[in-house]
């Protein structure tokens, strides 16, 4: 190899961002793979040493040093070593430099395959790493192609390459078209056969999570926390906040001035509604508020393993507290952790059916809550 060789090596490295140490390294793989066929021998004995300043190298042959030689292609006799070197004694590795040219064909074509490969694998590694930053954030893509048939939807990422918008991370209802920019959330990234893959959302709590840190001063200081988020996509969201500094009102902070904060984003959501709740160490005044538009009487704790509580709540209310469909209790559970038995105040269910207590369900797109917090309480409001 010559100077003009590393020099590529460099321009590689400047203009595709690959590192010029890590293609040396894969040359020095090659080099040794090669060693290893013509020789005939392990890893161990082959030392290969480039210069990148220069552009020279040196292929040694590493061998053992014996009284009597059982095998000639890792082993030398002391007295054919002291013949080169004087000061050579048993157990020492005596060095073989070995000249390029004996590779051959075999050598430059292994080297090249492998430099190949190692471009590739250099490449997704810069990909996975760049799409890796952008985990667990919120990116805009335009959207490529709709499957009529499965309803998945195909986005362009801003820097290049593509990314599947499933149709159950979709919110229900949205009308999505080809051209469009939408704001979606990066679940993870995951290695795959043909390269990085990006999963998306638009469902996720997180989605909401990270629109407040982006548009909440005061939650993207650290000053305010989210502390839990529980959503169903399109219809309603419950967030707890905490404030580190008790001169600043969390829920305030997250409304923010004549609403326009929370406004904002549920324009951005297409008009999901957003009840935003004050985190507490109190289970009860947590679980109080989080049933917020309803009023609540009183929260009892039950004993056992399982957290559970019954609420009970005025009778006129008692619609209101277990929501649509039950989506307003479940969406309660969800957030604070705790199976929810409501119940009227006189104890008589009239025309009101029952409300189970629902279980807290595993996290999936679309309905699920974000555990930011081992510890759940809070006080509400609701836009």
């Amino acid at each position: 190899m010559n100077g003009e060789f590393f020099e590529a090596l460099s321009l590689l490295e400047a203009e595709r961002g690959l590192s010029a140490d890590y293609l040396l390294e894969k040359i020095r793989n090659a080099i040794v793979i090669a060693v290893k066929k013509d020789y005939d021998v392990e890893d161990e004995n082959v030392l290969v040493e480039i210069d990148p300043k220069t552009g020279k190298f040196n292929v040694t042959l590493l061998k053992l040093v014996v009284e009597e030689v059982e095998d000639p292609r890792v082993e030398i006799s002391l007295s054919d070593a002291q013949a080169k070197r004087r000061t050579t004694k048993l157990g020492d590795m005596f060095n073989i430099p070995l000249k390029t040219k004996d590779f051959g064909r075999i050598a430059a074509q292994t080297a090249k395959h492998v430099i190949r490969q190692g471009l590739k694998e250099a490449e997704r590694s810069q990909m996975y790493a760049e799409m890796q930053s952008k985990a667990h954030e919120i990116i805009t893509a335009v959207i490529h192609s709709i499957d009529p048939v499965k309803g998945t939807v195909t986005v362009e990422l801003s820097k290049g390459g593509t990314a599947v918008l499933p149709r159950n991370e979709q919110v229900p209802g949205e009308q999505l078209r080809e051209g469009q920019h939408i704001k979606v959330y990066v679940v993870d990234v995951i290695e795959g056969d043909r390269g990085p893959r990006m999963m998306i959302s638009r469902t996720h709590p997180g989605l909401v999570k990270r629109m407040f840190e982006m548009e909440v001063p005061e939650i993207f200081d650290g000053t305010v926390e989210v502390k839990a988020i529980s959503r169903e996509a399109g219809a309603r969201t419950k967030m707890a906040v905490w404030s580190k500094d008790e001169n600043v009102d969390p829920v305030g902070a997250c409304i923010g001035p004549r609403g326009q904060r929370v406004a904002k984003i549920v324009d951005e959501l297409g008009g999901e509604k957003i009840d935003i709740v004050r985190w507490s160490e109190d289970p009860a005044a947590f679980i109080s508020a989080a049933l917020s538009p309803a009023n609540v009487v009183g929260v009892e704790i039950l004993d056992g393993e399982s957290k559970a509580c019954r609420v009970t709540v005025p009778d006129h209310q008692l619609s209101l507290a277990i929501g649509n469909k039950g989506q307003n209790a479940r969406l309660c559970a969800r957030l604070t952790g705790y199976n929810i038995d409501i119940r009227p105040e006189s104890g008589y269910y009239g025309e009101e059916p029952s409300s189970p207590a629902p279980e807290k369900e595993s996290e999936t797109a679309g309905e699920e809550t974000v555990e930011l917090s081992e510890q759940t309480d809070a006080a509400q409001t609701e836009e």
